[in-house]
């Protein structure tokens, strides 16, 4: 039984590229899914299991932190495991991230950054 991930970001290329390092990862992976935007992503939890979204925070639709937001306030997908993964740099949107229970890590990241995130919080639960 292994890991299903899903990537959120609006950049396609990116998403590639996430995916590039959950795969280098010692993780089993189950599969991965793709979504462009959080309203995307939230279809999408509504009907596949997710152990772990990697998120990206700025994108059209709805953005990361609405999602983040969604999320957590849907009884059914509120407990999900959340990494974003941005360019952000501000302090106080990343702190507001974290208090809704999402890890974080910058843009650009190096492949070992990723990796130890998604294992350092697919540790905390088990699938």
């Amino acid at each position: 039984m292994g890991y299903h991930i899903l990537i959120v970001d609006d950049n396609r290329i990116m998403r590639e590229m996430v995916a590039r390092a959950v795969q280098m990862s010692p993780l089993e992976i189950a599969g991965i899914h793709q979504a462009a935007d959080g309203a995307q992503a939230l279809d999408l939890l509504k009907k596949t299991w997710v152990d772990l979204v990697l998120l990206d925070i700025n994108m059209p639709v709805m953005n990361g932190e609405q999602f983040l937001q969604a999320l957590r306030a849907d009884p059914a997908l509120k407990s999900q495991l959340v990494i974003v993964v941005s360019t952000e740099s501000s302090k106080t949107r990343i702190d507001r991230l974290k208090a809704l229970g999402a890890g974080f890590i910058h843009k650009p990241f190096r492949p070992e950054e990723l990796i130890r995130a998604v294992d350092a919080m697919t540790n905390l639960e088990a699938p």
